[in-house]
């Protein structure tokens, strides 16, 4: 079963309780590590997002008329499902 894709406010909201659980320390090594890379692809995830989010912007034109539109061949409909390694 294909699972809903993450939006950037819930991988930030994790990100922020795995920093939380790694500054508070007293884990054991293995538990750190495992949180440690849990971050680290929260980080790309939250990234990719924003660049995808920033480069929305940088496409979007101003019509005559004062309102923005998306500029032709605009490719930006993949989302955090497609992203390598994710199922």
């Amino acid at each position: 079963m294909s699972q809903a894709p993450c939006t950037f406010e819930d991988l930030y909201q994790e990100l922020e309780e795995t920093v939380r659980r790694l500054e508070a320390g007293n884990l054991p090594l293995a538990e750190s590590l495992a949180l440690f890379e849990r971050g680290a692809a929260l980080t790309e995830q939250c990234n990719a997002l924003l660049d995808q989010a920033e480069l929305r912007v940088r496409q979007l034109v101003v019509r005559a008329d004062g309102s923005l539109e998306a500029e032709a061949g605009d490719s930006l409909q993949q989302g955090p499902e497609d992203w390598p390694g994710r199922a």
